[in-house]
């Protein structure tokens, strides 16, 4: 994702790579692991490179642990920050939402920067009141470290939410009485709704939500075929995150809904 990151802004006519950083290839040139025609940049071993760079905003892809450190820092040094890592929790978003409410900086968080699957998460929403039943798959390559994604999470969240404002009806029981694999029904999210993830070689990231109702069933999919895919929501969220206070969630209000 790093090295897709710095083509879409070496792409991108209004912006400029400043700086990169990855702890595990530091004194690295650039050319060397992005290729084609990048700038002679060497990579940097921690984030406070970005301060000597000049940078005004961070793209963060790295993992829970690291991106905590990364959004304090962004935060105390007035850098902006965009950030697609997985496994942050709610209150590690409470916690942002406070230091960069204090700080000139400003945050967008999205699960998933694909507009594709923003728009899927917007579809589940709709339909989620007038359905009966829903489960969700998640297929991502073999490589991700989190299981289920936060896609999926963000998913559940959101119809469960749709449902409660709508006034529907709790999701019928599960008339499972006997679970004869353990985790075969998958895991258990918001409102009961089950969550199941696939982990293969050849996957990028995938999901389908399958919706259920007397005599019918609607299956909603999206398939990032390659990580290109994200690119277009990343550079969205570079562009605006200046422009928007404190802490955003999600590219919903970037894309006005």
């Amino acid at each position: 994702m790093g090295q897709e990151v710095c083509r879409a802004v070496i792409a991108a006519p209004d912006l400029e790579l400043v700086a990169a950083v990855d702890p595990k290839m530091a004194g690295i040139d650039l050319r060397q692991v992005v290729g084609g025609e990048v700038p002679a940049l060497q990579l940097a071993g921690d984030v406070e490179a970005l301060a000597g760079a000049g940078a005004e905003v961070a793209v963060d892809f790295t993992d829970a642990e690291a991106a905590r450190h990364h959004l304090a820092w962004c935060a105390e040094h007035g850098v902006h920050a965009v950030v697609g890592t997985t496994g942050l929790t709610d209150a590690d978003l409470a916690q942002a939402a406070r230091v960069f409410a204090e700080s000139p900086a400003n945050v967008v968080v999205a699960a998933n920067f694909a507009i594709g699957a923003v728009l899927l998460m917007r579809f589940c929403e709709l339909a989620a009141p007038f359905m009966s039943g829903v489960e969700i798959i998640e297929l991502h390559h073999n490589a991700k470290r989190d299981a289920p994604s936060g896609t999926a999470l963000v998913t559940a969240q959101r119809i469960a939410e749709a449902r409660r404002q709508s006034g529907s009806g709790p999701w019928p029981a599960d008339p499972t009485e006997q679970t004869v694999l353990a985790g075969a029904r998958g895991g258990v999210g918001p409102d009961a709704i089950h969550v199941h993830s696939v982990r293969l070689p050849g996957l990028v990231a995938h999901q389908e939500v399958i919706f259920g109702a007397e005599g019918q069933s609607l299956t909603l999919r999206h398939d990032s075929y390659d990580r290109t895919s994200f690119m277009a929501g990343v550079v969205l969220a570079v562009r605006q995150v200046a422009g928007r206070p404190g802490l955003t969630r999600g590219l919903e209000p970037l894309l006005g809904f």
